[in-house]
This record gives C-alpha cells, structure tokens and sequence, in this order.
C-alpha cells in the first residue's frame, strides 16, 4: 500500500515563518514586518487569538501588579505591545476596564473583537497570513539547521522555506517535530486543561452585590459547591471558581471547570485519546456548572449557556528545553535579569488537584530572559509564547497573555537581528533586544 498525495507540492520563501496566531505569534509577526522583513503566518483555525480566543480564556492577564492593598488602584506593570494591542481592543469596545482577580486585576475581552484586531495587526504588505493550516514536517539542513516547515491545507501541500521559524504553537510542535530538546511538564504531568464557557441572563447588578466585585468567587461559593457536590446533587469536581462580568451587558464568563480522566490523571492534549476525552467531559461538566449557577446562585435564576471554547482551554503541555529555564524561585522571588526581555506580576496560578494553587507576587514583577526560548541546541529555530523553557510552577505564571504578547514582540526583534546581522540566535544578547524594547515603550526599566 502506497501513501500518496498526488497534489503538486508548491514552494514558498519568506524571511521568517511564524508557527501559530496567539498572542505570541501575532506580537513576533507584526514586530517583524515593521522591520521590513516577509513573514509567513500559518494558523490552524480561520482566526488568531490561540487559548484567548480558542480556548476562550477570556482575559488580558499579567497587566497588573499584585497587593495587599488593592484599594481599586490597578498598577499597571507590562506595556509595549501588549499595551498597544489592549489599546486597539479597548478603543473597538472588546476590552472591559480593570476586574479584580484576588489581590491583583485582569480585563476581560471580547473574543470576536479579538480576533478582528488581530486581522489589523497583521495587515501588513510584509505578512502573509494563511489559516485553516497546519504544519506537518520541518525542513532540516544537516542534524539541526532548521530551514522552514511543511505545511497541508486544503489547496495542498507548501514547502515553506525560511531563514528563521518562530514555533509559537503553544505546544513546541515544531520543535518537537524536529528533535530539538523538549520536555512535557513535571516528568509528564500537565496542569488540567478547562472548558470556559459564557452564560446569559444575569442580573449583573444582584450578582455582584450578593458575592462582591472580585472575580474570584467568594467561599460562601466554595462551601455551597462542595456541600452539593458531597450530596451527589451536582457532580462539580471544582470548588475554587472564577465568574468575570463582560464586556456585555448580562453576561459571565465562567471559569470553573475541571477536566480530568476517568482515571483521575491530569488529561495531556499531546495525546489524542486525552484531548477528545476532555473536550467530551468539558462539554458535560458545562452543563453541571451552568445548572448549579441557574438553580443555586443570586442573580443567575433565568441565566443560560450561551458559549463555549473553540476547543479546550490548555495550560501545559510540552516546553522548549532552552538555554535557560527559567526557575519556580525565579518568580517567587521576583528575579531581575540584565537579558530580561519580558516582565510578570502574574502569580504561580497551578491547576492542578482538587483546586487551583495560587501563589501571589505582591508589588513586584520577576522577568524572563531570552533564553528561555532558544533550544538548547538546534540552529535558525525560537520559540515564543506559552512553550517557553520554564519550570512547571513557574510556567503556570509565565503562560498567561499579556506576557505571551511579550515574548512575541521581542522574539520577533530577535529574529530581525539574526537575519538582518547576519547572526545565530544564540549569539544575540538579551540586553540588546531589551534596550530595543525599551525604545518602543516596553519600559522594562
């Protein structure tokens, strides 16, 4: 038996091809275009916006320093690009102004809005975005000069070949496809993926006053969860909840579910079998949560389901083995480096048990260097966004948003510096591209 595709496979050149539209691959697109460079956007679904979008997590977080003293002063931490894309969601109307989230803020957007602001940001004469594709092979010099990547659409199959990839897959699959150093989480365990999904027919107002203006439900919640929970009234496997007003009015998004095998593990979405199991019981687990909220909670009595993820929300899968990991401790303590290119308030929020660890930095930021995203070894080849080399609590902080709009927007000027100087990415130093960030508002300083 032959395996065949007749098609004719055709062949494109670009400067860089950027592996997935997320936060980090829109940010590192568009930053590489303004150099005058050609990029080429290969995208999986007909839209950008990744787990914020498709996976409909929902909000910008990482914005805002954390504290004791919350006092509804958010302290805005992390600006740049991320800074400049809120800015275009906020003026669109997608972006709701500052909500609590435990001793910190986070702003919740409209995912349609998203995605169309993504479309303006990768309206460059530079950029080639093709959707509703996906990569199946790199193109590999040697043992490990990666020189582009394979891709199949509906027209066909593309060979795309490229001075530098950018594997902002959110799962280091171009990365893994090429045999470069990766590694899954805590020896194979993940943080357990979420179905989020939104409800209707809130009376906004007496929610709000029954359980107060922080996101994160208070333990009235909690208990009334696990005491019905207990009494098999509802089967709701997570107790800690978090429900965000919208930018709509009478509207929550829910973030509540817990998704994990009938075995009890922590589902992996590397893993076909995981993935379709916790698409199937996130869909189950809605319904649960959505019938608890309407029968037992003020202000949800006439509320319904309105929406769901795209797919699963996925916090973890596998990461780049980089240069530098960057450590549990580096966060807990705030660490600042010289080659620091990304900043983060966010906390260690770790999904992971019967409910969500979250460890606050207070009225500190910690920063990522760009190590964290050049394989240990392997040439032409960076990663960008949540597959960063991290360890797994510290990866439960730096995966989020605003942060993952960093990592693109620097990645990208180091992938400008690579072709443009005619240097390994390797040999590029982290200060160099923090002071060229500097100098569009980063204000890493």
């Amino acid at each position: 038996m032959e395996i065949i595709d007749k098609r004719v496979v055709d062949n494109i050149s670009t400067d860089v091809v950027v592996v997935g539209g997320g936060a980090a691959g829109v940010a590192a697109a568009n930053t590489i275009a303004n150099q005058n460079l050609k990029v080429v956007l290969i995208e999986k679904y007909g839209f950008c916006g990744g787990g914020a979008v498709a996976g409909l997590s929902g909000t910008i977080c990482g914005l805002y320093e954390a504290s004791d003293k919350l006092q509804n002063k958010p302290k805005q931490a992390v600006f740049g690009f991320t800074d400049e894309f809120a800015k275009m969601l906020e003026k669109k109307g997608g972006l709701t102004e500052p909500i609590a989230y435990g001793k910190t803020f986070t702003r919740v957007h409209d995912p349609l809005v998203w995605k169309e602001t993504a479309d303006i940001f990768l309206q460059n004469k530079n950029i080639t975005t093709i959707y509703h594709a996906v990569v199946i092979k790199t193109l590999v010099e040697g043992n490990d000069k990666i020189e582009g990547v394979q891709v199949w659409s509906k027209q066909g199959t593309f060979n795309i070949r490229s001075k530098i990839t950018i594997d902002a897959s959110g799962d280091a699959d171009v990365i893994a496809m090429a045999g470069l150093p990766n590694f899954i989480g805590d020896k194979g365990k993940v943080q357990n993926p979420t179905m989020i999904f939104k409800i209707s027919g809130v009376d906004i107002e007496t929610f709000k006053q029954t359980y107060g203006l922080n996101s994160i439900m208070p333990q009235e919640v909690t208990d009334l969860i696990t005491k019905m929970s207990k009494e098999n009234k509802y089967k709701l496997p997570r107790a800690k909840i978090w429900l965000f007003s919208t930018t709509k009015p009478n509207e929550l998004l829910c973030n509540c579910t817990r998704i994990i095998g009938e075995d009890g593990r922590e589902l992996n979405s590397l893993y076909y079998k995981d993935f379709t199991e916790a698409e199937t019981q996130g869909r189950k687990q809605i319904r649960e949560y959505a019938k608890f909220f309407k029968e037992n909670l003020k202000g949800c009595e006439k509320s319904f389901v309105t929406d769901t993820g795209t797919q699963v929300g996925i916090r973890q899968t596998r990461q780049v083995d980089g240069v530098y990991k960057l450590k549990n401790n580096d966060v807990i303590n705030g660490k600042k480096f010289k080659d620091g290119i990304a900043r983060s308030p966010w906390p260690i929020e770790l999904h992971s048990g019967n409910k969500p660890k979250v460890e606050w930095l207070l009225d500190d930021v910690y920063e990522v260097p760009l190590n964290c995203f050049i394989p240990k070894n392997g040439e032409g080849i960076i990663a960008a966004g949540r597959c960063l080399s991290a360890e797994h609590e510290a990866v439960a902080s730096a995966r989020v948003t605003a942060q993952c709009f960093s990592y693109g927007h620097a990645v990208g000027h180091a992938a400008s510096i690579s072709i443009k100087e005619n240097m390994l990415l390797r040999d590029i130093k982290g200060e160099n591209v923090r002071r060229i960030l500097n100098k569009e508002g980063a204000r890493l300083d």
